[in-house]
C-alpha cells in the first residue's frame, strides 16, 4: 500500500520560539520583493557581461583583470585563489577587494 501523503509539518523543538522572527523576516523579504526598483541602468554593462562567463562570476571590477594596470603585465592579486597564495591575506590597491577568484 503506498503511503498517504498528509500536509502537516512536523516542525522541531523550540520553532514556537523563532517562528514569530522568520514570520517577520519572510513578510519583509516579500514586501522588498514587491517593491518598485528604482535603481535599474546603474550597474556597469561590462562588468555584468564578465559575470556571465566562467571563471569571472566573483569579479569586483574590471580593473582588476586589466594586466597594464598592474606589475608584470598580469591580473591583480586577488584574482589569484586563496590555496594558490603565499601571503593568506591580501587586499587589492585598487579597490580593496579581499579575493574575487570564483571558487574562493
Amino acid at each position: 500500500m503506498p503511503k498517504v501523503k498528509t500536509n502537516r509539518v512536523n516542525y522541531p523543538e523550540g520553532w514556537e520560539l523563532i517562528e514569530p522572527t522568520l514570520r517577520e523576516l519572510q513578510a519583509k523579504m516579500r514586501e522588498a520583493e514587491n517593491d518598485t526598483h528604482d535603481d535599474q541602468g546603474y550597474a556597469d554593462r561590462n562588468l555584468i557581461a564578465k559575470w556571465k562567463k566562467p571563471g569571472y562570476e566573483r569579479l569586483c571590477c574590471l580593473r582588476c583583470m586589466q594586466p597594464r594596470d598592474h606589475n608584470f603585465a598580469t591580473t591583480c592579486v586577488c584574482r589569484v585563489p586563496k590555496h594558490l597564495r603565499e601571503e593568506k591575506v591580501i587586499e587589492c590597491v585598487h579597490c580593496g577587494c579581499r579575493g574575487c577568484a570564483s571558487g574562493d
